[in-house]
């Protein structure tokens, strides 16, 4: 008898502490991501990432905030790869869904239309996978995940001219596109700065919808560069590096983080194997919580995650921390959105799984790259790690 009355007690105090989480609130995340369109495969990483992280808290009763556990909602929204997109399904959000804060959008060109939204409305946003500066300058509301062009191009400049002994360069990049034509500027900034005016012999450029790279590319050859520099998303990066070779160019490519999809070889094949590109992580030698954070999504959704997926994580836990360590949850919305913005401002430094990183004034992270090689199995294997001096 003794025996069922403990049972019971114990059965009546689980039911009185799930009681308790559910009667909790959710905290409401949101995710302007794109699910289709030019970079579908950047969405899904993401989301995937956000459902693993979701999955292992909210199976522990949520997310602890002070004495109690808040269980966590991500609300997902595709902003098809487009600019206008991502404006209205942050506005969406934010006025129809009430979001306590976003994670999104990855690319710049979504993000930084997107930042400015959620800036105005007053509203925390962390872009992953932004690396244009535009996507966070000015804005006290919007924070990134990821290093900044500023620094990447020259270590792409660094990178070329030591592996390849580049004295000229060409560059192709997307026109309407934040991130790609930022990072062309300041790729030529930076390779110029170190070979002289005019080492960029040609500065080639496309439009969003363009298949056929030919006439570009023709320009680029016969101006005799050492090497490519294509700071595009893998979908254009695996069109433009096959058409070159048909037209005869046999010289080495440099690419960007945005090559770092786990769809690059598969569109790519052969002609992208040996050819290297700065990025955030490399699954190839993780240790830690790395590795592990690796090896819960490889046996989850069964392949290598890539860095968006990583940086996805690493944002959404600056989120968390930021919302643990205010304590309670303010049931003013507006209020609990600012106690938010502010501790995030003030996480001075975080231990992620793409490294540790420290914020500055501006709210970007200083932080390492790292420069791949693309190997005939596909995968992304390190060559090095570069750090900010």
């Amino acid at each position: 008898m003794k025996l069922f009355k403990l049972a019971t007690a114990c059965a009546l105090t689980l039911f009185m502490g799930q009681a308790a989480l559910a009667a909790e609130q959710p905290i409401k995340i949101g995710f302007p991501i794109p699910l289709t369109g030019e970079i579908p495969k950047v969405g899904e990483g993401s989301k995937f990432a956000a459902e693993m992280l979701k999955e292992e808290i909210n199976a522990k009763g949520g997310l602890k905030v002070g004495d109690k556990y808040y269980p966590l909602e991500f609300i997902y929204e595709d902003n098809e790869s487009k600019p206008e997109s991502a404006v209205n399904v942050t506005l969406k959000l934010i006025e129809r869904d009430k979001v306590h804060a976003i994670v999104g959008p990855q690319s710049s060109r979504q993000a930084v239309p997107a930042g400015g939204v959620a800036n105005d409305e007053e509203v925390p946003l962390i872009t992953p996978w932004s690396t244009n500066p535009d996507a966070t300058n000015g804005r006290p509301w919007v924070f990134r995940g990821a290093f900044l062009d500023p620094f990447q191009a020259p270590v792409a400049v660094d990178f070329a001219s030591k592996q390849f002994k580049a004295k000229k360069a060409a560059v192709l990049f997307e026109v309407s596109n934040d991130y790609s034509k930022g990072l062309a500027d300041n790729f030529k900034d930076a390779f110029e700065k170190t070979h002289g005016k005019g080492s960029v012999v040609a500065m080639e450029s496309h439009g969003p919808k363009d298949q056929d790279f030919s006439a570009q590319l023709t320009k680029i050859i016969a101006a005799k560069p050492d090497f490519i520099f294509v700071p595009e998303n893998y979908s254009f990066a695996a069109l433009i590096v096959p058409q070159a070779r048909d037209l005869g160019y046999k010289g080495p490519f440099m690419g960007s983080d945005a090559w770092g999809s786990a769809e690059l070889f598969n569109l790519c094949g052969k002609d992208c194997v040996d050819q290297y590109f700065s990025t955030h992580y490399t699954a190839e030698g993780a240790t830690g919580k790395t590795k592990e954070f690796i090896d819960k999504y490889k046996a989850k959704y069964g392949y290598v995650p890539d860095d968006v997926a990583a940086l996805t994580w690493d944002s959404i836990n600056i989120v968390l921390k930021a919302i643990q360590n205010g304590g309670k949850i303010d049931p003013d919305l507006k209020k609990q959105r600012t106690i938010i913005r502010d501790n995030m401002a003030n996480l001075e430094n975080f231990d992620g799984i793409t490294g540790s990183m420290k914020f500055d004034a501006n709210h970007d992270p200083i932080k390492c790259a790292v420069i791949v090689r693309v190997t005939d199995s596909g995968s992304f294997a390190f060559v090095e790690s570069v750090c900010p001096k």
